[in-house]
């Protein structure tokens, strides 16, 4: 299927590595004008030059910590400055916090609600009254499989991603109306940057794709392999599209079957 964006302007959360990165590389290749933020300036140059490889229209980065709400108001406001009103938004930024209850502290918490929860609800607080006034706006919320299949020892993340869900869904009702379509998309393992990091945590005494292929079968991914960023991108670019013109409210496993809810 060929998907045009062109004259879209989409904005990516954690599109300096991983996900949101390959996420950017799809839509820009696709047509888009795309910005990314991210916390780190050098890394951000880094994508900039990747996604700009195969961009078909204008990208531009801007750093920014999504935790904290004036970073949020700044990087958006660049945003509008130099591409325009946001069309597409993807929250993608996050991080993979576990922790047993009686041990998360209030600033634990606190860390994780900015994140996973107040973060998406700032970007979409600026961008759904522009979509709404155009008749047209997609947001698309990075979730994980926690959300719907809560974990022991993952507290947070199962608590701040399941508020997250329940999110995407009200607002999908909300935007309805206006052709502002809201949907989540819940990941399993996929290669990226948060693996990558556990695989040199763990000590690389084997191969990546070794680490991998252990990994896979040791959760049991019922097609036997992790995800690939571009597979989330793929997806990501289809919600992002016309062609999904009637999805609003859904939360839509990416898990290689791993998650035992649908």
């Amino acid at each position: 299927m060929h998907i045009d964006l062109t004259g879209r302007i989409a904005l990516v959360t954690g599109g300096s590595k991983g996900l949101g990165l390959a996420t950017a590389i799809r839509f820009a290749a696709a047509g888009a004008d795309v910005a990314i933020v991210a916390r780190n300036p050098d890394t951000l140059d880094t994508a900039l030059r990747q996604i700009r490889a195969t961009a078909r229209g204008r990208v531009a980065a801007f750093a920014c910590d999504v935790a904290r709400a004036g970073d949020i108001l700044a990087a958006h406001a660049g945003i509008v400055a130099q591409l325009g009103q946001v069309d597409i938004l993807v929250n993608n930024a996050g991080s993979h916090r576990s922790g047993v209850f009686e041990d998360t502290s209030d600033a634990v918490w606190q860390e994780d609600i900015d994140l996973k929860l107040m973060a998406p609800i700032r970007f979409a607080r600026l961008v759904l009254p522009a979509m709404k006034e155009r008749r047209w706006g997609r947001i698309i919320n990075g979730l994980n499989i926690y959300a719907k299949a809560p974990k022991a020892g993952m507290t947070p993340t199962c608590v701040t991603r399941a508020a997250a869900m329940a999110l995407s869904k009200a607002l999908a009702g909300e935007g309805a109306p206006f052709n502002v379509l809201v949907n989540g998309l819940v990941v399993g393992v996929i290669d990226g940057d948060q693996l990558h990091r556990h695989y040199l945590k763990e000590g690389p005494g084997r191969s990546y794709d070794a680490f991998l292929a252990a990994s896979a079968s040791r959760l049991g991914i019922p097609l036997g392999r992790v995800g690939r960023a571009e597979e989330f991108a793929n997806l990501a670019c289809f919600l992002a599209s016309d062609a999904a013109s009637y999805i609003t409210g859904a939360a839509i496993n990416i898990d290689g079957g791993l998650c035992p809810v649908v």
